[in-house]
Order: structure tokens, then C-alpha cells, then sequence
């Protein structure tokens, strides 16, 4: 049989078992019925244009009940898997999960109400200013399946001619008047439902920043007179006659009163009254009474997080303000807010705040495995301890301790086991403590925080090092979208306690390439300088377009560096020890377009420059960037790709030497879609590399050229992600499509894949396995 001949022979099967797969869903549909498909809509009318018509058939569409049953590629799988499963007999198993969870109920066309979808077609018409509008229908039915086609004719859409807003001389009309000119209702623009809606939502939420507490939207109407002018309405805003004088009325604060330790399963009323009667009341300052029993908290925590003052007009935003910093304390479990009258005639009321803490103190052991490329594996414990009002202040305090073990299973260096132990204890400040006064009107609280930390380490057969770190610094979100981290110092102190005599003679050996590496690893380091970072970011929110971006600037020694007149051949040192001296700066930016519900597109460029100078030549290991792993380039290894056309290959070291690089450039691209409920997949292509900005022994190749696009690496893959909604677990196969230390001309290697080729699988397939996405 010919190439061809087979080729049409395999086209037939499948248009044939398509076919079967097609019409086998039918077999199913009871006599008299037919399977619903779904339904067209034909819009007639010269005075609009195709843009017009093409947005109001999605509008009437997606009104339209109920949906035809899901399809793909014109077949019908879940509904086909739901027709072939028998009915279960429990509500658990295979056999119930294949029906109600993978398969679909079917949508025949006697469920579908049609009269009730025309006048559905003529309110959602009218609704967006097409008084005139009708819709008729006509059913296709054919081989037991049936289609709706839905003609509509909207004629001419009205547009608004006049606004007009209270003129009276009341209070809430005045007011009124105050914000009219912010009004959506906007003249010659077309008559919308929605609009007038959403402006009744603005006048409320108006005065509610004006001390109308008891306003509702529900008291205002529009008034809508199409008599005037042909195709033409006038809009009359107005509050309604029937509305409760308590809803005209501006309200002020009188007393606030705190409840620090409100129980939740007594009665609200009761524990209200008893406490505000008792002596474990206490007047803080200016109508501010504080009720807590047990001393669990200094009453100077409400500083920031109270907006409201005695006297103040009621307004939304600052009652929104004080609710959303008492939940970012994070001390409390619920916060709840009511507000009292207490002198109808003055229109006073008292606002009171329940707040149930959190269990303060918690303690977590942690253990876990873990493999790494470099041909080690391990395991680490860690304790966690935490207490979320440390100094009853709401101060977040916490203390860790770990210990690992890392040993070699294989490769071709000679075997080390790395032994770390450590602790880091953290306390965090609700609040800028700091010589100058920072207000902020955010809704989250700023935050002070202390670090310390201390780490040993020891490689065996090689050294051990003490590594000391504190910081002091400050953050804050200006609102859900930026983010700031500021470390006014970060300190590093770094220490070898023990080097090996191998070691030693290794890394004083001239003839060895790696000596200047090996020395600057057990050299005394000392790091310290401000670190800033800046995030924004718009992933929550639910757009078409969402934006990521992370800066980071890390500087070390600056000004210490100039006013001492360090330079690299004449270091200078504070207590003996030589500081690092560096600027540097990454950029962190991604971009995600959501192509439908169920599939997206996600982009993530980094570019990262670290630049030693003055006091030294090098930048220290732990500041320097690498590319490769689950997160990065996921063809390659964690720390074995670049700098620049490094051929790591010709490293004859007995020693590992993670391939770091001062110069980062890496591009992502990614293609997510949802395949079924918890399982998603995705393709990825990953670009980048790291290069150095001085020439480094043992490194050829390394240093950024003019060459440095010939020493991109490429890689390219596909992923499996099992969303467990409290985690992502995800699986990435990849593998080099460039690699930057073969010769040129010969790094694209496209015509060397192989999938069935067991030995090219083992050299050049790479599975990566993380939690969470890659960016």
C-alpha cells in the first residue's frame, strides 16, 4: 500500500469515527424531542452599523437560557460520556464521577422556554435604549437535533437629551447638586439601564462620603421622558418622596467604642450594654473607650487604625480605612462594625468595633526531601515559632531553627556532604518607627521589621563558614496594586571557621584555573548597604490585560567605600575584614492575557546588572545572578548554564562550581489551558543567559561581548499543573532547542531531537518538579 494510500485511509477513519461520535449522542434523545444545539441571532435594522449589530447579538446571546450542551470540534464528549454511563447507584464512585463530575446533563429542546427568551431579546433591548425593538423565532429541526434562529429588529436607539438634577433647597438636595457634575448620565449618549444604575451607585456612594449614613441607592430615581424630543429622552434625578427622614439626615460620630477580646458566641446587644456600663472601660483618649477585660493589648495599637474621631461627618472611606487596618494587624480573627444612634435629634451615633483575636502563639515542625542538580540529596527540619502579639502591640514575632544535611548520590566530583544549622528570629512593628512623623492613607498598615540571623555551614573534606545577617527596614502597600520594601541596612557578615588542607593547597595552587574562586569562597565577606524594592501589580484583578513588575536596587558600601577612598588593589577594611563594594539593580516584569475562560498567555522578560567596584574587583557569590531550574530556564539545571558560552564540560574541577553570572537577561513565554476540572497543561519556551563583566580564570567565554545574542540559550517544553485549590503541584518536561557552549553555527540543534532515541531522552530531557506557577 503507497504513502498515500494510507494516509487517506487514516483520514477516513477518523472522519468516520467522527461522524459516529457525532450522531451517537442522538440515539439518547427521547422520542418526540430533539437535542437543543443552541441558538442564532439575526439582527435587522440599516441604521446600525456591523460593529453595533456584532455587540448586541453577544449581548442577546449570552442571555439567552438555557446553554446547548458543550462541544468540541462539533462532537459532544462530556455529553456523550454522560449518555453511556449507567445511572449509579451511589452518590460516590467511579460511576457518579464519570456522569454528574466528567460528563453533562443533556439540554433537549422542549427545556428551552421560548417566549420567555423573546422577551428576555426585548427587556435586554430596551434596557439599552431600543424602545422600539421586536423578535420573532424560527426552529430548524433535523436527525433529532434543533436549532433556534432568533431575528430581531431593534430600529432606532434613543439618546439622551437632558439631565436634571435636584434644585430644592433641602439638605440631601444640596449635596446632591454638590457632585452632579461627575454624573455618567452624559447628553447624546445612548440610554443605558446599566448606566442609570450604576449612577444611582454613585450618588449613594457620594453621600455616603458626606455623612449620609442610612442612604440607599433605592431612594433615588431617574425619571425618563421620551415625549420631548423624537428618539430622545430627558433624565430627571430625584430622591424619592417615600424616603425615611433618617436617610436625609447627616450623621456624626459621638463615642467609639473598642472591644479587644469580643467573644462571638455570647450575645452582641448584651455584652454590649454590660461593658460599656462596667469598670472595665477605659476612657483612652477623646470619646474613645476601650473594653478589654484581660489587658491583652495596649490601646496605642488603634493609633493607625482608627479614621474616625469624635465630632467627624460618618463617610465610607475612612469607615472602610479602620475596618481593613484592623484586619491587616493581622492579630484579630473577626472584625465587625455597627453603628448606633444615640441623639436622633442632633443625628449622633456611636460606632462600635468587635474584635476577636487570633490564637496568638502557634508552633510548626516542618520535614522534608529534596534533590538538587548538582547530584545531591538531603533532607532539612525546621521549627516555627510565632506569636502575633509579642509585645501587646500586635507585633508579629518569629523564631526559627533548621538543620540540613545534603549528600552526594553520584557525578563525577569528589564527594562532599554540606551540613547546615541555623536560626532567624524576626519582629515586626505595626507601625514607622522612625525620627519623622509617615502618614499614610492606605488601607494597609505600615510595617517595621528587625531580622536576625545566623547559619554554620560546613562542606566536608573542604571548609565550614559562619554566616551572620540582621537587617532593619520598613514596608508598606500604598494600596493593593504597589508595594514598597525598604531595608534601610542589610548586614552580612561572612567567616570560614575551619578550611581543609586539600583545600588550601587547591585554592593556592597557581597553576589551577579555579584558585581565585576557591579563595573567594572562604574569605572573610562583609555586605552591608540599603536594599529597596518595588512592586506593582494588577493579577487580581479580573482583566483581559494584567501586569507584574518587581524592581529591586541592592547597594553595598557606597558612601563607606567613598569617604574611605577604596579601591581594589588597595582594599580597605572595617575591623580587619575587607567590605564588598557593589550596585545592583534587577527588573522582574510579566504579562498575562487571558484568552477566554479557561486558557491564557503569560510573558515574563528579567534583566539584572551587578556592577562590583571601588573596594572590589568581584561581586560576592550570594549577590550574583544564574539562570536554569523549575523557575527559569527549564531545560537546563539550577546554576549550570552560562556565563556567556561557558563550556562547563571542560571543567576538570573535583569541585562543584555553581555558574553564576553579574549580567541576567531571560525571556519566558508560556500558553495555559484548562484541560479538565483540577488539570491544566501548558507549552513554554525560556531564553536567557548570565554573563560576567570581568574576564575570570577558569571561565573562558564568560565575560559579556558584543557576541552575547550568540550565547542565548533556548529551551522549549510542555507541563502538566494539578490545581489542588490549596496547592499547584506542577511537572515540566523540557528540553534545549540552543545551547551556547557549542560551537557557533552549530548551537541550534533541532535536527538532533529525538523522542525515541533512549540515550537523547536521558542527555537532553529535563523534569522539573515544583509547587506553584513558574512566574
Amino acid at each position: 500500500m503507497s504513502k498515500l494510500s494510507k494516509q487517506l485511509n487514516k483520514l477516513v477513519f477518523a472522519t468516520t469515527i467522527g461522524l459516529v461520535a457525532g450522531c451517537s449522542n442522538t440515539k439518547f434523545v427521547p422520542n418526540g424531542d430533539y437535542l437543543y444545539t443552541g441558538a442564532s441571532i439575526n439582527i435587522i435594522g440599516d441604521s446600525l452599523t456591523k460593529s453595533e449589530k456584532s455587540k448586541l447579538k453577544t449581548t442577546f446571546k449570552e442571555q439567552l437560557t438555557p446553554k446547548p450542551n458543550k462541544s468540541f470540534l462539533g462532537l459532544r464528549p462530556k455529553l456523550y460520556i454522560y449518555n453511556i454511563t449507567g445511572k449509579p447507584k451511589k452518590e460516590k464512585g467511579l460511576k457518579h464521577w464519570l456522569k454528574n463530575k466528567v460528563g453533562e446533563k443533556p439540554v433537549y429542546l422542549s427545556s428551552v422556554d421560548i417566549p420567555f427568551n423573546l422577551d428576555l431579546i426585548e427587556n435586554t433591548g430596551e434596557n439599552l435604549g431600543y424602545f422600539n425593538i421586536s423578535a420573532s423565532f424560527d426552529t430548524i429541526k433535523k436527525n433529532k437535533k434543533a436549532t433556534i434562529n432568533y431575528t430581531v429588529s431593534p430600529r432606532t436607539q434613543y439618546v439622551i437629551e437632558k439631565v436634571s438634577f435636584p434644585t430644592d433647597s433641602t439638605l440631601i438636595g444640596q449635596e446632591i447638586a454638590k457632585i452632579a457634575d461627575r454624573s455618567l448620565l452624559k447628553v447624546n449618549q445612548p440610554f443605558n439601564l446599566n448606566v442609570i444604575k450604576a449612577e444611582r451607585e454613585r450618588i449613594d456612594a457620594g453621600l455616603k462620603e458626606r455623612g449620609f449614613y442610612y442612604f440607599d441607592p433605592d431612594n433615588i430615581i431617574v425619571q425618563v421622558d421620551s415625549t420631548v424630543t423624537k428618539h430622545k429622552v430627558d433624565l430627571n434625578v430625584k430622591v424619592k418622596d417615600n424616603t425615611p427622614e433618617i436617610a436625609k439626615d447627616q450623621y456624626t460620630i459621638d463615642k467609639i467604642y473598642i472591644f479587644s477580646d469580643f467573644n462571638l458566641r455570647r450575645n452582641q446587644r448584651e455584652q454590649r450594654m454590660r461593658s460599656v456600663t462596667s469598670n472595665d472601660t477605659l476612657l483612652w483618649r477623646d470619646n474613645i473607650y476601650v473594653i478589654d477585660p484581660k489587658k491583652k493589648f495596649r490601646p496605642q495599637i488603634y493609633d493607625r487604625a482608627l479614621y474616625f474621631k469624635s465630632g467627624d461627618f460618618y463617610n465610607r472611606t475612612n469607615h472602610n480605612l479602620t475596618l481593613n487596618r484592623l484586619i491587616n494587624l493581622g492579630t484579630f480573627k473577626f472584625v465587625k462594625n455597627q453603628f448606633v444612634v444615640s441623639d436622633s435629634s442632633a443625628h449622633k451615633f456611636d460606632a462600635y468595633y468587635y474584635l476577636t483575636p487570633n490564637d496568638f502563639k502557634s508552633l510548626r515542625f516542618e520535614v522534608l526531601g529534596k534533590s538538587n542538580s548538582a547530584s545531591y540529596a538531603g533532607g532539612e527540619a525546621n521549627f516555627n515559632w510565632r506569636h502575633k502579639n509579642f509585645l501587646k502591640g500586635a507585633e508579629l514575632f518569629t523564631a526559627s531553627l533548621y538543620t540540613a544535611l545534603d549528600f552526594q548520590v553520584g557525578g563525577n566530583k569528589e564527594a562532599n556532604n554540606i551540613y547546615r544549622i541555623g536560626s532567624k528570629f524576626s519582629l515586626m512593628w505595626p507601625r514607622i518607627i522612625a525620627p519623622f512623623n509617615f502618614h499614610s492613607s492606605s488601607a494597609f498598615v505600615p510595617k517595621t521589621r528587625v531580622e536576625v540571623g545566623y547559619e554554620y555551614q560546613k562542606r566536608t573534606k573542604q571548609y565550614s563558614l559562619h554566616n551572620f545577617n540582621g537587617s532593619f527596614g520598613y514596608l508598606w502597600k500604598e494600596n493593593a496594586l504597589r508595594e514598597h520594601d525598604l531595608k534601610i541596612i542589610d548586614i552580612t557578615y561572612v567567616t570560614p571557621d575551619w578550611v581543609s588542607e586539600e583545600y588550601q593547597k587547591d585554592m593556592n595552587d597557581s597553576s589551577n584555573k579555579n584558585a581565585d574562586a576557591l579563595r573567594r569562597v572562604v574569605e572573610k565577606q562583609l555586605i552591608f548597604g540599603p536594599v529597596y524594592s518595588y512592586t506593582y501589580t494588577t493579577t487580581m484583578l479580573p482583566k483581559e490585560h494584567t501586569f507584574y513588575y518587581r524592581g529591586l536596587l541592592d547597594l553595598s558600601a557606597n558612601l563607606t567605600g567613598l569617604i574611605m577612598g577604596a579601591k581594589a588593589d588597595d582594599q580597605k577594611s572595617i575591623l580587619g575584614v575587607p567590605f564588598s563594594q557593589y550596585a545592583k539593580m534587577e527588573h522582574d516584569f510579566r504579562y498575562y492575557l487571558k484568552l477566554n475562560d479557561k486558557s491564557q498567555l503569560a510573558a515574563r522578560f528579567i534583566g539584572g546588572l551587578a556592577y562590583p567596584y571601588g573596594n572590589s574587583e568581584y561581586m560576592p557569590f550570594s549577590k550574583q545572578f544564574f539562570v536554569g531550574g523549575s523557575n527559569s530556564i527549564r531545560a537546563f539545571r539550577a546554576r549550570t548554564l552560562g556565563p556567556g558560552s561557558y563550556d562547563p564540560r571542560n571543567d576538570r574541577s573535583k569541585y562543584f562550581h555553581d555558574q553564576a553570572g553579574d549580567v541576567k537577561l531571560e525571556a519566558n513565554l508560556e500558553y495555559r489551558a484548562n484541560i479538565v476540572s483540577f488539570l491544566n497543561a501548558a507549552v513554554f519556551v525560556d531564553a536567557g543567559n548570565v554573563w560576567l563583566l570581568n574576564d575570570q580564570e577558569g571561565k573562558p567565554g564568560g565575560k559579556l561581548s558584543k557576541e552575547w545574542l550568540s550565547e542565548i540559550a533556548v529551551g522549549a517544553g510542555v507541563g502538566l499543573r494539578f490545581d489542588f485549590s490549596i496547592l499547584i503541584l506542577r511537572t515540566d518536561f523540557a528540553f534545549p532547542l540552543r545551547v551556547p557552549y557549542y560551537p557557533k553555527g552549530d548551537r541550534w540543534n533541532f535536527n538532533e531531537i529525538d523522542f525515541r532515541d533512549k540515550q537523547w531522552r536521558k542527555d537532553n530531557l529535563m523534569l522539573n518538579i515544583a509547587i506553584g506557577y513558574p512566574f
